[in-house]
């Protein structure tokens, strides 16, 4: 069999390896074509090509039996047209891995799932760490720094996947046993179609559930409910407040007994609550871990960089990095988890509505505005609070501080890729960090003078 992979990043590389070791013919090819990607194919004996040229393009699905995309390779693109037009099944990278997993010998692993538009990774490290300490060796896969195809080699006993829309929406057969679709908010509409395809291919994380699997889902979101009730699945639900999983009183909660106190996790903001109610649950309810194990994982925890990350305290005024907040959405959530708070936001727009970001007037002290996007950042948050615009990382910390009042959080939390100033998420969180503490050390050589 051919297979055409498309897209030669950390995905595509993993896919084109996984192919090959199984004795598989493998073409390459990438948007924008690179010496590395010319060495990698020749490393694994593959044929690559430039798709600038489309008539290569065509000439290749022409040959191939399915091609494999990145996940970063949009729904608009021309491959999936010409996909389509030269009849090629299109497989997502989590649908081929499932596939072999499924054949194993003896048995699959168990794979549970993680989807929605924020708190994915957070929860899918949290699920993997409870089931660790359920004494598997459990690895957190997908939408990570791991494909789950190059996972499978591996010696892990049970997969937890983070399940992006961009991986789910050329799935046809996969399924877990257990997962959770957390919520649900515009996003990534620079990659779908729409907001219905974006929605559709959420939905697919529960369109294969057999009799017997669980669908974790919010009791407050009614559509997602629906969805879950329409799966074959066992619907389980959680919430802050409400739902077979939720915090009363301060105590996380299950239908199986008390998991632990919130004020015993590393840290206990709502949206960390409710990840850990999600990632308990999908434990849990597979059968693969139990109330006590999700205690003693969620009072180890510590959460990835970039999300909420506590960066320093000068004259009563908070920092934290909220990088990883790339959408709107994401960014209130972070809002939320402060009384009074000055943000930084802006970055590249993913064609999504910035105004969101404006729906906690009473928390805001002010906003520093920017990259490309700083002036639909300052339209959205005009009236509501002090504005300001930056052109520099360095300026954007020291507007913030100006603004801020002891008792604030000054708050990086974009709302916006990064792309426009860095080449990643971290990359722009490190820059804050930097930015922050060398203005806090020059205010103390200044006072020190």
């Amino acid at each position: 069999m051919l297979t055409l992979v498309y897209g030669l990043g950390v995905a595509g590389e993993a896919v084109a390896t996984a192919l090959r070791q199984r004795g598989e013919d493998v073409m390459m090819s990438d948007d924008s074509l690179r010496d590395e990607h010319r060495a990698l194919a020749n490393r694994l004996g593959a044929t690559v090509f430039d798709s600038a040229d489309l008539s290569a393009l065509r000439s290749a699905l022409e040959q191939c039996s399915r091609v494999v995309p990145a996940p970063g390779i949009p729904e608009q693109h021309a491959l999936f047209a010409l996909a389509r037009i030269a009849e090629v099944d299109v497989v997502s990278e989590i649908e081929l891995a499932y596939e072999w997993e499924q054949a194993r010998v003896p048995t699959p692993r168990p794979m549970v799932g993680i989807t929605g538009t924020d708190g994915k990774t957070t929860t899918t490290m949290m699920a993997a760490a409870i089931l660790q300490q359920a004494g598997l060796r459990a690895e957190a896969v997908g939408n990570t720094e791991v494909p789950l195809i190059a996972a499978l080699s591996g010696d892990a006993e049970a997969f937890v996947v983070e399940s992006s829309s961009f991986r789910l929406a050329t799935t046809k057969r996969f399924r877990c046993v257990a997962s959770a679709w957390l919520n649900i908010a515009p996003d990534h509409l620079d990659w779908h179609v729409d907001f219905d395809s974006y929605w559709s291919a959420k939905a697919k994380i529960w369109s294969n559930l057999r009799a017997g699997d669980v669908a974790v889902a919010p009791i407050d979101d009614a559509r997602i409910l629906r969805c879950a009730a329409d799966s074959a699945g066992r619907v389980v639900t959680f919430g802050l407040l409400r739902g077979d999983y939720h915090a009363q009183e301060g105590v996380l909660t299950s239908p199986h007994g008390p998991i632990m106190l919130a004020q015993e996790m590393t840290r206990a903001m709502p949206h960390d609550i409710t990840n850990a109610l999600a990632a308990a649950a999908v434990c849990i309810e597979a059968g693969l871990a139990t109330p006590h194990n999700a205690a003693q994982a969620l009072r180890e925890f510590r959460h990835a960089p970039h999300r909420i990350e506590f960066v320093a305290d000068s004259d009563g005024v908070r920092w934290f990095d909220d990088s990883k907040a790339t959408s709107p959405h994401a960014a209130l959530v972070a809002i939320r988890s402060f009384d009074s708070v000055v943000l930084i936001a802006g970055g590249r727009n993913k064609d999504l509505d910035l105004a969101e970001m404006a729906a906690e007037p009473a928390r805001m002290r002010g906003v520093v505005a920017i990259g490309e996007s700083a002036s639909e950042v300052s339209t959205a948050f005009d009236g509501v609070c002090s504005v300001r615009s930056a052109s520099t990382m360095t300026e954007a910390v020291a507007h913030a501080a100006a603004l801020a009042r002891p008792g604030d959080a000054v708050l990086l939390s974009p709302g916006c890729t990064s792309f426009d100033w860095y080449r990643n998420y971290a990359e722009r969180g490190d820059d804050f960090r930097r930015c922050v503490l060398d203005l806090i050390t020059n205010s103390s050589t200044k006072e020190g003078q």
